[in-house]
């Protein structure tokens, strides 16, 4: 069986002492960027559209997202200089206090390579702007529940514009699932259904940002 098939199933079963094992041997054997592209992303892209197919549960991604954030932490931690180079990238819950869509998505950022900062959830636009000051942040995914907590992503912007931050926006969460321009009405800068869709749109903001 094809070593990402294994680490998937290994995922899929929950089974951290057998994904971990795999991982390590990956990356003895190829290198660890080698082992996070061939083997922990290929895996994670199955295992969210086996969740989208019906064929795997929220459960099981979400602790797949959480098995590889932790192993790639293990073979490239924050101080690698191997970890993607990237301005600097931050994720919050806005005005909600769901907290799973939020994590699965920072799961699989971290698990590929990239670094973020929790902003934390129920956090107040006023807040937000802050946290982006207070870290430089270039890059700000925020996620939602509501329909109220959306429209205030229209707040939001507005506020980066006239407090002079240069910040792409990326927004996602119901909301934006259900009512496909409503990320255009509220002045996002894109839009994602799940996390590897936010990986593909960071990777490709990433020329733009410095």
């Amino acid at each position: 069986m094809e070593v990402s098939l294994k680490f998937e199933k290994a995922l899929a079963d929950m089974d951290r002492v057998r994904a971990r094992e795999i991982i390590l041997a990956g990356a003895d054997e190829e290198g660890t960027l080698a082992c996070v592209s061939n083997i922990v992303i290929p895996a994670l892209e199955k295992i969210g559209l086996g969740w989208e197919s019906g064929r795997y549960a929220l459960a099981q991604v979400y602790m797949s997202g959480t098995i590889c954030e932790e192993l790639v932490d293990e073979i490239l931690p924050p101080a690698d200089p191997n970890r993607i180079k990237q301005p600097n990238m931050g994720i919050v819950v806005l005005e909600d206090f769901h907290v799973l869509g939020e994590r699965i998505v920072y799961s699989i950022l971290r698990a590929s390579g990239y670094e973020l900062q929790d902003f934390g959830h129920g956090l107040h636009v006023d807040e937000v702007i802050e946290k982006v000051k207070e870290h430089g942040t270039k890059i700000l995914l925020v996620s939602v529940l509501m329909l109220r907590s959306a429209l205030l992503v229209g707040d939001l912007v507005k506020r980066l514009k006239e407090e002079g931050l240069d910040v792409k926006v990326v927004v996602g969460g119901a909301p934006f699932r259900f009512d496909h321009n409503l990320w255009k009405e509220v002045g996002a800068d894109a839009t994602g259904k799940d996390g590897m869709e936010a990986r593909d749109i960071i990777s490709g903001m990433l020329g733009g940002v410095s």
